[in-house]
């Protein structure tokens, strides 16, 4: 099967499936963290606060993490050049920064954000997908991919730096197929958004299932690392992103531990406070 990148071009205005689907990750979050609160009967407007703040943080966070590891200064003013997990810690500082300012204790906001970045992590590899980028390593599986005008192309001459099995005499301009890597990782992401959303109902303490989600979401990006298309395994067979999950990993378990009994929840947030019902006529 052999795909192209999505694009969608209104006049000047060109607009990639990348950025339609970070688009639709972060409304998709908002979104299922609004019905949290809404199940929680706690003030909705919060979502918005939690939204603004990760997409900032979690923008820059992405940048820069890309450049400081890369060294590529002048990415800073390129479209690309974006790494999830820089996203997920901006993300995370700007969004408890911001509940700070609210005087939103940072438990409140964990256990309400679990499930909602997992689903904006799903929907946002489908955005990898299609713009064809962060594949996997050739294989034979029938639903292998061809990326012909992917980042970079699936050929023979960019994945033998990253994949050295090919014949001396192959052809550096064929196209390979590769694991379409973008559509596990939403699959299983998606398949632990669901079970987060089913732990709503936890006896842990507050902000015990955002543990859960670290665990969950370190697992997921340390499997799935052993079949992408990577430069970066200078640990071994491992790569940077798997040693960075392992310790994703470690602190969501730190988390569940801490928060297994959990606190009391004390007084409501007067952020998170519902908001009055006007009385009529009023």
């Amino acid at each position: 099967m052999t795909i192209y990148p999505f694009v969608l071009q209104l006049g000047p205005i060109t607009l990639t499936g990348y950025g339609l689907m970070m688009m639709a990750a972060f409304l998709m979050a908002g979104w299922a963290i609004q019905q949290e609160l809404r199940w929680r009967r706690l003030n909705e407007e919060y979502a918005a606060d939690i939204v603004i703040a990760a997409v900032i943080g979690g923008l820059l966070g992405a940048k820069l993490w890309y450049v400081v590891w890369s060294r590529d200064w002048q990415a800073l003013f390129h479209r690309g050049g974006f790494v999830w997990y820089g996203g997920l810690l901006g993300g995370i500082v700007a969004v408890l920064i911001n509940g700070w300012r609210l005087r939103v204790p940072p438990r409140y906001t964990m256990e309400i954000t679990g499930a909602p970045l997992a689903l904006g992590y799903a929907l946002g590899r489908v955005g990898c997908f299609l713009v064809n980028d962060d594949y996997g390593l050739p294989s034979t599986v029938p639903w292998a991919m061809k990326f012909p005008n992917g980042l970079p192309p699936t050929t023979v001459a960019q994945l033998s730096r990253l994949h050295g099995v090919f014949p001396p005499d192959a052809d550096p301009s064929t196209v390979v197929a590769v694991h379409p890597t973008q559509i596990y990782e939403t699959v299983m992401m998606f398949l632990a958004f669901l079970w987060l959303w089913q732990l709503r109902t936890h006896r842990h303490g507050l902000g015990w299932r955002f543990g859960v989600y670290l665990v969950l979401a370190g697992a997921e990006r340390f499997l799935i690392e052993f079949v992408r298309a990577k430069d970066d395994r200078i640990f071994g067979p491992l790569s940077v992103a798997q040693l960075t999950s392992m310790l994703v990993a470690l602190a969501g378990v730190v988390i569940m531990v801490r928060l297994r009994a959990g606190p009391e929840e004390g007084a409501l947030p007067k952020r998170l406070s519902p908001n009055p019902v006007p009385a009529p006529g009023g």
